[in-house]
């Protein structure tokens, strides 16, 4: 599992688990970015684009009842605008009122990879605040490469099983190339179904996608909450238009600023934290499968279930049994919602005892892997966007090998398996075209970066470094657990953050919520 692929709401990581315009703004800028950078748009938009800007979306009924689903058309490549189109699924609710609209404001739930679309019509479109329904139209598009949107793909389902099974913390050096392996084939999969859309899914594409789209909905500034990865696509849409911006939500926020290794080492350090929380609830309840005392015990513990099944797999029920790399995803996505301890209780119980089905469930879940065998495309658009948006953490193995003591100390449970995991890039077929760099967004109005303490997947640091990057961002801090902070049950959280949207007001810089 690659660690950067974990940057999507909790709304979406545990969903199996539980269980898409008319009228034209002003003149747009929408130039293609320079080379390995999202670079300052010029105010003038190229004739070549025009014909994106000025279409007109035929929209239709679609899912549940009261969305509407369309398709726009952007340029493949932006810096060849004439030389080819992609197709982009986009959904809508319209405004319920009462007051008077506000405008449409586009929601994105992270990944990369996770389907706005589907977050629209299965939570933000029905579980927003009311308010916020109220006066805006809730809109989402999936980014190109992502589910509706000519997805990216990889390997067939049976080829997905296989690939999740690989040991992704080897102890030698025929495990170690067999991981290598399993890379290589992943990344020459992709490249053979998915070659021409491969080079043109970068974070920078679809902040323009974006751009297109908030033109065709008729809106002159663009209203958009971004959880986790949204807050670097949301980031970068500032950056690329800052005279654009309306009111941004960067919820669970990613630092720009960061290598792809000190990415994948800090994130490493955040689901370390997570289980902390995690532990430290569990020892106190009589039946904790991680034992009744210390919170480092229960992280030997855990070290040790991870050894055993790695050792000798445990039964599932089915031809899958559970070793330790689908044990570790398993423990890793319930890490995203607090709501989720207990399952994982009564999962890693079953699992100790010989009997590993529920927490396969979990993995599957945070993979997106239906029970026909299927997978969603999450995955593959995860790698392509990651390997498009930075350079490789490692030139090879070796570098790997190297990083793994600094991963253990981010993170004694989880280290040594998100150290091999960041190796995925490295065998990828399509070059770089982004690199690390801080975004400051001169010029755009105040934007609101949210982050949570405790969040496994975007740790707090992050947010604080965006809000200090963004010449107009605002911090607002909740004191808490799990990934994200809106909708998650802090009333402070939800109306300072309504506020904003419905009203402009920003709260003040560095309000702090429980």
């Amino acid at each position: 599992m690659d660690s950067r692929r974990l940057l999507r709401t909790s709304a979406t990581a545990l969903a199996a688990a539980g269980l898409i315009l008319s009228g034209c703004s002003g003149g747009s800028d929408a130039a293609a970015p320079a080379p390995h950078a999202a670079a300052a748009a010029p105010s003038a938009s190229p004739e070549a684009l025009k014909k994106f800007y000025g279409q007109k979306l035929t929209w239709r009924d679609c899912g549940a009842p009261g969305f509407q689903c369309a398709t726009l058309r952007a340029p493949l490549d932006y810096a060849k605008p004439g030389a080819g189109e992609i197709d982009l699924a986009v959904s809508r609710v319209r405004a319920t009122g009462p007051g008077k609209r506000l405008g449409s404001l586009l929601v994105n739930p992270g990944g990369p990879g996770g389907s706005a679309v589907g977050y629209l019509q299965g939570y933000a479109g029905i579980g927003y605040p009311a308010p916020v329904r109220a006066r805006y139209d809730m809109v989402a598009v999936d980014p190109r490469g992502v589910a509706r949107s000519e997805p990216v793909e990889c390997l067939t389902g049976p080829e997905m099983d296989t690939y999740t099974q690989v040991d992704q913390t080897p102890d030698t050096a025929a495990e170690t190339g067999a991981l290598a392996t399993a890379f290589q084939r992943f990344a020459a999969g992709c490249a053979k179904r998915s070659g021409k859309v491969l080079p043109h899914v970068s974070t920078v594409e679809t902040a323009r996608d974006m751009d297109i789209l908030r033109a065709v909905l008729g809106d002159e500034k663009l209203t958009y909450v971004g959880a986790s990865y949204g807050t670097f696509l949301g980031a970068t849409y500032a950056e690329l238009f800052p005279g654009r911006v309306g009111r941004l939500v960067l919820d669970g926020a990613m630092d720009p600023s960061l290598s792809a290794v000190d990415l994948n080492r800090d994130q490493t350090a955040g689901f370390e934290t997570a289980f902390r929380a995690f532990a430290a609830d569990c020892v106190r309840t009589p039946d904790c499968p991680l034992g009744t005392g210390s919170v480092e015990e229960a992280g030997e513990a855990m070290r040790k279930f991870f050894r055993d099944v790695d050792a000798e797999p445990v039964p599932t029920g089915e031809r899958r049994a559970l070793g330790e790399s689908l044990a570790t995803t398993g423990v890793i996505a319930a890490m995203y919602d607090e709501g989720a301890w207990p399952q994982l209780r009564e999962a890693l119980t079953r699992a100790m005892d010989g009997e590993g089905s529920a927490l396969l469930a979990l993995a599957d879940s945070y993979y997106e892997r239906g029970t026909d065998g299927s997978y969603a495309n999450l995955m593959s658009a995860n790698a392509a966007v990651n390997c498009l948006d930075l350079p490789a953490a490692y030139g090879g193995p070796a570098d790997a090998a190297k990083a793994v003591p600094s991963f253990e100390k981010a993170s004694p449970v989880f280290g040594k398996g998100l150290a091999w995991a960041a190796l995925n890039c490295t065998y990828w077929p399509t070059p770089p075209t982004g690199r690390p760099h801080r975004i400051t967004a001169e010029g755009a109005a105040p934007i609101l970066v949210v982050g949570t303490t405790r969040d496994p997947a975007t740790p707090y640091k992050w947010a604080r470094s965006l809000a200090g990057q963004l010449a107009s961002g605002s911090l607002l801090t909740y004191d808490g657990d799990g990934h994200t902070a809106y909708g998650r049950g802090s009333d402070c959280v939800d109306t300072a953050i309504n506020t904003y949207l419905l009203e402009g007001t920003v709260p003040p810089d560095g309000k702090r919520c429980s």
